[in-house]
């Protein structure tokens, strides 16, 4: 069950209005790593968790938090939209000025959502639940979640050097504050779970299904042999199990496939060892 506090979070209120801006500000609402994505990716994974108490909460408190972040980023979206140029766009537009400014915001801010947020990334690309993973196996979902808090991050900060609205950078480094911590605590529970599973996600497979000559095998398949200089290809491997080795020319374990040609009634491109009628094979049969 959830209750809604009418307050924020943190403050989300600009100095000024700013059209062009709120529309960049989108993709950290709608886009792939914004906070419509973290916050259904975390709740979805809580609502599927059936381990450990504390790994549930740790999901369902995140998630909840993400929710308080989309309303501060959709109350600081509608904020920069008061004031857009009115209805008369295009006299203003003969301005060579407004008519650039124009060119940058989101028509749709206006059409559609009536100056407000909208759950879209900053192209005008709705949301969708293809951007969220939530697997049931904990450690590989911690770890998608904490790359969406470094994507996150990454963008929010790229956002804060594209505006001087003091209002704005306030509430981003709120934000880029709470995904430092996101990642700080994504990282410490991956590392609490590998130290019980190890590394490898499933651990639960059985080794001895997998083709374990090829298990810590790196395989060049570049021009020169730069790789074989990283920690992946040489000593004990990171899951303590085996040692990397590496194969400098990548070999070929399996044979040259050769595909039988297709029915006729398939009208492929003919073999040219069948391109006469005597060779072709009866339909009917």
């Amino acid at each position: 069950m959830f209750y809604h506090m009418k307050e924020l979070q943190y403050h989300a209120k600009p100095e000024r209005p700013d059209p062009v801006y709120a529309k960049k500000l989108q993709e950290i609402l709608g886009g792939q790593f914004g906070e419509i994505s973290v916050a259904m990716q975390y709740l979805f994974q809580g609502w599927n968790t059936r381990g450990d108490g504390k790994y549930r909460d740790l999901l369902m408190d995140t998630g909840t938090e993400e929710l308080a972040h989309i309303e501060m980023l959709a109350t600081m979206i509608a904020r920069l939209l008061d004031g857009a140029p009115d209805a008369d766009l295009e006299e203003a537009a003969k301005n060579p000025v407004v008519a650039a400014i124009l060119g940058g915001t989101n028509p749709q801010h206006q059409i559609v959502s009536g100056l407000g947020a909208m759950p879209s990334d900053s192209v005008g690309n709705r949301w969708t639940a293809d951007y969220i993973i939530a697997s049931g196996n904990l450690l590989a979902d911690f770890r998608a979640n904490l790359n969406a808090e470094s994507q996150g991050r990454l963008q929010a900060v790229r956002l804060y050097e594209l505006t001087d609205d003091p209002g704005v950078k306030d509430m981003l480094s709120w934000l880029i504050a709470r995904d430092r911590m996101h990642q700080n605590q994504w990282y410490a529970a991956i590392k609490e779970l590998e130290a019980k599973e190890n590394i490898v996600v499933p651990s639960t497979f059985p080794p001895e299904l997998e083709k374990q000559e090829v298990s810590y095998t790196f395989f060049n398949t570049s021009a020169g042999n730069e790789s074989a200089a990283g920690r992946w290809a040489h000593g004990p491997s990171m899951d303590g199990c085996g040692t990397f080795t590496y194969a400098e020319n990548s070999p070929a374990f399996g044979e040259r496939p050769k595909l039988p040609p297709a029915p006729p009634y398939i009208h492929d491109t003919l073999p040219a060892v069948m391109r006469h009628s005597d060779d072709l094979p009866d339909p009917h049969l």
